[in-house]
């Protein structure tokens, strides 16, 4: 069932209700870092109970906010209204951006780790059904025409490694963006004592930024959204492919048709990739926000808000578009149908034109020059090519081979060279460093 991949999680992580939590929970800790401080008039029994009354209610912040237009102020206000004498310690000495940045980049980092998951779990089936499909013998496309002999394993395999480098580019962009800033107006602590942006970070885990000018710089967000944009070009890579072989002319692979399911509302006939599709369709969503992280990058001086209200839409779209696209293709690479007699039959739709390459070696293995041992095969070849083009019934490479005076290769010699085993034999190599994957 598809319904096994989907997560709700991500969704959740970018709920109002959600992004209040955290808020209230860095406006709670900063008090109680504070009266650790001794400096501040705010005492541990005043922190403890600013923690015992933190509420606030998504409804009234909007309401406040309708006034207010400010959100932060918003939220403030609420929460004043729940706390009380002492709620005029929360937010002491801190700025908007204190709070709106590092509590941005905790919400980034619980997304990541959603990702993570994903990822790995793509990665673990293309891992999996690769060793499955080993030695599942099928014909190798480039430019879309038939190349040589290779197996679907080492599709699945190519893929594997694709998700074992998403894994580390979101492992580097969440040790990027995993970091927390609450440094003031521009960022010279003048209002706020060092400790609190410590402390505060640690029990996020978080990292404090080194020097932030009232906001984190924006270079992290855009690796974020590039990593995300690069993971989605990678899906759509894999759903491109499937598109490709569930082609009617190639139907080597087809996604799981569920029972039930109509493909078309005027063809009943229809079985058609949908899934693929929409992965493609998302990714490329993905892939433009990541443009908006880049442009996010430069702000006027230490800080503007031109970022603000775009990345409130891209960190979240992208975040919840790759989750679910990643769980997608998650289904349809677990449950991809494949057809490996469709596969032989591909292979020997071009009559042996496969096998040019190994016959040109075997030529030059003789002692024809490559030029001339590239005439005779290509010779041939074309004359095969035609005939396959246009439907004719014809010969196959090997026996045009064997009635052209020019090549010296014998009937039986032709034969064993035009044998898929043959491109085969070293493909172990492959599949041994998939194990380390």
């Amino acid at each position: 069932m598809i319904d096994r991949y989907s997560r709700p999680e991500m969704a959740r992580i970018w709920t109002l209700q959600n992004k209040f939590e955290v808020w209230r929970e860095i406006e709670v800790l900063a008090c109680e870092a504070q009266s650790q401080l001794g400096d501040c008039e705010i005492t541990a029994e005043e922190a403890a109970l600013i923690r015992e009354r933190a509420d606030f209610c998504v409804d009234r912040i909007a309401e406040l906010e309708s006034t207010l237009r400010h959100d932060v102020i918003a939220f403030l206000t609420n929460m004043a209204e729940n706390i009380g004498e002492p709620s005029k310690w929360v937010h002491y000495g801190m700025t908007s951006s204190d709070l709106g940045d590092t509590a941005l980049a905790y919400l980034i980092v619980q997304a990541i780790d959603i990702l993570l998951a994903d990822v790995a779990r793509i990665k673990e089936i293309c891992k999996h059904r690769a060793f499955e499909t080993r030695d599942m013998v099928c014909v190798g496309r480039t430019h879309g025409v038939h190349a040589e002999p290779m197996t679907f394993g080492m599709k699945f395999a190519r893929w594997a490694h694709a998700m074992d480098r998403a894994e580390k580019r979101l492992q580097d962009a969440r040790e990027v963006i995993a970091v927390g800033a609450i440094s003031g107006a521009v960022g010279t602590y003048s209002s706020i004592d060092p400790f609190v942006e410590q402390y505060v970070c640690e029990k996020l885990g978080l990292t404090p930024d080194p020097l932030s000018t009232q906001i984190l710089a924006r270079d992290r967000h855009a690796q974020v959204l590039s990593a995300l944009a690069t993971i989605a070009a990678s899906a759509e890579d894999i759903a491109t492919e499937i598109r490709a072989l569930q082609k009617t002319e190639t139907l080597e692979a087809e996604e799981p048709f569920t029972s039930g399911q109509k493909g078309s509302s005027a063809m009943p006939h229809k079985r058609n990739p949908i899934i693929s599709e929409r992965i493609c369709g998302l990714a490329r969503v993905v892939k433009a926000n990541a443009q908006v992280g880049f442009d996010n990058v430069a702000l006027w001086h230490e800080r503007d808000i031109s970022h603000s209200g775009a990345e409130r839409v891209v960190l979240a779209d992208s975040t919840l578009a790759l989750n679910y696209l990643l769980n997608k293709l998650a289904w349809v690479l677990d449950e991809l149908v494949l057809y490996p007699e469709r596969m032989k039959a591909n292979i020997d739709a071009t009559r042996g034109l496969i096998y040019s390459s190994h016959i040109l070696l075997a030529l030059i293995d003789m002692g024809m020059s490559r030029e001339e041992a590239y005439e005779v095969v290509q010779r041939n070849a074309m004359q095969v090519w035609e005939d396959v083009q246009s439907a004719r019934t014809g010969l196959t490479l090997a026996e045009l081979l064997a009635s052209d005076d020019a090549c010296p290769l014998s009937p039986e010699q032709l034969s064993g060279l035009c044998n898929p085993s043959n491109f085969l034999s070293r493909i172990d190599t492959v599949f041994t460093r998939l194990e380390t994957v």
